[in-house]
């Protein structure tokens, strides 16, 4: 008998965890789900915890994995049974990868497990994703639940991507400044340098600090690269840990206008996701513990677990929330109308399509004012540089026609 830790939610929507023994995941549920509890997870302990025939943290592409759902909910919706349904996309997946994680979910539904229990196994997929469809197998409504998730993918997926393409022309500028300010420095000006020590003339002083920096640059340049790594080494450690995590979120937020981007962000995801699974019938505290889990910031997931356990405790979600001191005020106050009007889920999509607009806005305001500025920050240091290196040029110049 293997040891499984388990989470599941009562009645009353009291979140648990404990160990229990049993010979397999699916039999382990099947116990708690005849019992009347709502089996959230159940994860094996020990050396069994890294057991299993695929590779893990390897991540599937969101466009793919979007794909496949709409080519699923077809394939469901014309009546095709789960499994043949499986089997059709895993032949006609081209990722080797994915074709090996939807054939390990075949074998296990075909070995009597739930759907969602085959897809929360490969520890791959969102844990939104496996939360929702274990809502519709126990509401028996899978078809619905499944296009509710793949809407709240594609908006997802849609929003990423004007947000990567908002920020591609910016970070190309300042990957162009940094380059070139490295070739200018570590290798045109060590040969003035070299120019001037030969000519042995007096140099202004502009030239004497940029020929100091360029030779210290250039000597001192493979000790400054490994120093930056180590410490980019470490950083990324510490940010990998919970108090390292929370503590760049506390920073991200205190930046002047990037801060309030960041956190707008982090809300619309959090509200479409709640919205979602609350839609697909699962209960208000399981679901915001599931989206809490797939949060990316780390301070908003704790708000997130704090206000699940005052709604436990019988409070309302607009209220819990904002204790926290987090959420804007703004989304408190939809949310408090959407809870005292009974369309909490409706207002939720309300909140999200706000604040995506609202960051949308903010971005191409932004980067409408950044691009200049680092065009003329570049053209400011490179038109320095190239004064520095040339001025002894033309003192030599006009002292030769005098």
């Amino acid at each position: 008998m293997a040891e499984y830790t388990v989470r599941l939610a009562d009645d009353r929507g009291h979140l648990l965890e404990q160990v229990e023994q049993g010979g397999s995941e699916s039999e382990i549920r099947d116990r708690f789900a005849q019992q009347g509890y709502l089996v959230y997870s159940v994860k094996p302990r020990g050396l069994l915890a890294g057991e299993s025939g695929l590779p893990r943290r390897r991540k599937i592409k969101s466009e793919q994995f979007l794909i496949f759902n709409q080519q699923f909910l077809t394939l469901i919706h014309a009546g095709l049974p789960i499994i043949q349904g499986l089997e059709l996309l895993m032949k006609r997946q081209r990722n080797p990868y994915f074709r090996s994680v939807l054939q390990n979910v075949r074998d296990r539904v075909r070995g009597g497990e739930l759907l969602s229990q085959a897809f929360e196994a490969q520890r791959v997929f969102p844990k939104v994703y496996t939360t929702t469809i274990l809502a519709g197998e126990k509401s028996g409504n899978l078809e619905e639940v499944l296009g509710r998730y793949i809407s709240f993918q594609r908006l997802a997926v849609s929003f990423r991507k004007k947000l990567v393409s908002s920020l591609v022309y910016p970070v190309l500028l300042m990957t162009m400044l940094v380059v070139m300010m490295a070739f200018l420095i570590t290798y045109v000006v060590p040969q003035f340098a070299k120019l001037y020590s030969e000519l042995g003339t007096p140099l202004p002083a502009m030239t004497m600090v940029m020929l100091s920096i360029g030779t210290h640059a250039q000597e001192y340049a493979p000790y400054v690269a490994l120093g930056l790594a180590i410490a980019g080494f470490f950083l990324w450690r510490w940010m990998k840990s919970d108090a390292g995590a929370t503590q760049m979120d506390r920073i991200k937020l205190k930046t002047p206008l990037a801060g309030d981007v960041w956190l707008k962000y982090q809300v619309a995801v959090f509200t479409r996701m709640l919205s979602t699974l609350l839609a697909g019938g699962l209960p208000l505290v399981p679901a915001l513990e599931t989206a809490s889990e797939s949060m990316q910031s780390r301070l908003m997931s704790h708000g997130i677990d704090a206000a699940a356990a005052r709604v436990r405790e019988g409070q309302a979600l607009a209220k819990s929330l904002e204790v926290q001191k987090v959420f804007p005020e703004m989304s408190v106050e939809m949310i408090e109308v959407g809870e005292s009007t009974g369309a909490l889920p409706a207002m939720l999509n309300s909140v999200a399509e706000f604040y995506e607009e609202d960051v949308q806005t903010a971005l191409a305001t932004g980067m409408s004012l950044i691009e200049p500025v680092i065009l003329i920050v570049m053209g400011i240091v490179v038109a320095f540089v190239l004064i520095s290196l040339y001025l002894p040029m033309f003192n030599l110049g006009a002292g030769a026609i005098h």
